[in-house]
């Protein structure tokens, strides 16, 4: 997988990980990321994400493969000779330290003269909003502020790459939103190039230039975030990032097009789009997304009706959710805005369901 007419500015070519030499946590990973990119690895815990980030840092060997970073291999190459900095979950920062110690760090160990640190520690407390912190320790400042902190030590130094491993995972929802647009903001100002790793699928389809989802050891679709929420590969995919219907049914019919026609259990049919499942007789499952479908009546004019029976309203604040049910017992969830609009049913009315025939994706049962 590779960034349509981008430079292999870091690459990951046929890496494979092994700690027993038996199975494998990582699968056949390959992936070239741009100069200045923002690329997220998302996955559930044990996917494997944080164990190529690890590779990347050098803090975890390669099995088999070689990693590339500006066209030097540096697969052998020892973790302090990478040039990459890295932010962490915890921070990292020496608490006995002040705020413009721990900044001047890097660059003293790079044995920048004086001068020239002092320029540079000022310039980074200016770009993270902190300049007269610097005399306080790190206890002395809020979790969003430290968090500010570890960034700017990873970006002082100038490293060819910076890794970030859940770094807002210790936030609070209000204090990781603001965290996100800070990260962003720094990466648009000074263009670094980023592998991001979280397991927060909302963070990813904020920040990121493209998503690598992983599952198993292997990546099961590497896209722009609209594209794979729009058209998801297959369906760990379309499970993994949002909400989503999976509707049973037996494929009856197929066309030139890509499109495939499902009969499901109310008798009705529904044509999707036939991602991996192109079998006419196999079973399979539409997968179409809550907001995607709508109540009749309705203004739009979509091909695909279904019947359902309406279980529940929940209330949510700015939208509602309606819980319906097939006859084969399987929910459907519909959202809409909390508008004067918004239908009232009751517990076991009849109700009809359109949406898209694009918005509906034919995936493999499973």
């Amino acid at each position: 997988m590779s960034t349509d007419g981008a430079s292999d500015f870091l690459r990951f070519a046929n890496i494979q990980k092994s700690y027993d030499q038996k199975s494998l946590v990582v699968k056949d990973f390959n992936l070239d990321v741009a100069k200045g990119e923002f690329l997220t690895l998302l996955g559930p815990s044990g996917s494997g994400k944080t164990t190529v980030l690890m590779m990347m840092a050098g803090f975890e060997s390669v099995t088999s493969g070689d990693i590339l970073l500006d066209g030097h291999p540096v697969t052998r190459t020892a973790p302090y000779k990478r040039n990459i900095g890295m932010v962490f979950q915890n921070y990292a920062l020496f608490p006995h330290m002040s705020i413009a110690e721990n900044l001047a760090y890097p660059l003293k160990v790079r044995k920048m003269p004086k001068a020239d640190i002092k320029k540079r520690v000022e310039r980074y407390l200016q770009l993270i909003e902190l300049d007269g912190f610097g005399g306080r320790t790190p206890g002395q400042l809020s979790g969003g502020q430290r968090q500010r902190v570890a960034l700017a030590r990873a970006l002082i130094f100038s490293p060819s790459l910076v890794l970030m491993d859940e770094p807002l995972g210790a936030l609070d929802k209000k204090l990781r939103e603001q965290m996100q647009l800070e990260i962003m903001r720094l990466h648009k100002k000074l263009e670094f190039t980023v592998i991001y790793v979280t397991h927060d699928q909302t963070e990813a389809l904020t920040m990121s230039d493209r998503i690598a989802v992983f599952d198993d050891g292997i990546v099961q679709q590497c896209a722009a975030p609209d594209v794979l929420y729009e058209k998801p590969a297959n369906a760990f995919v379309a499970d993994f990032i949002g909400e989503n219907n999976f509707i049973p049914g037996t494929i009856v019919g197929l066309d030139e097009n890509g499109m495939a026609c499902i009969k499901i259990s109310t008798g009705e049919e529904i044509i999707a789009e036939h991602s991996d499942s192109d079998v006419i007789g196999t079973k399979c499952r539409v997968s179409v997304r809550p907001e995607k479908m709508f109540i009749l009546p309705s203004e739009h004019k979509f091909a695909n009706k279904i019947t359902v029976k309406f279980s529940v309203r929940l209330y949510v604040g700015d939208y509602i959710r309606y819980f319906f049910e097939l006859p084969d017992g399987t929910e459907i969830v519909v959202k809409v805005l909390n508008d004067h609009e918004a239908p009232h049913f009751s517990e076991g009315d009849k109700a009809h369901l359109i949406s898209r025939r694009k918005d509906c994706f034919a995936f493999e049962a499973k």
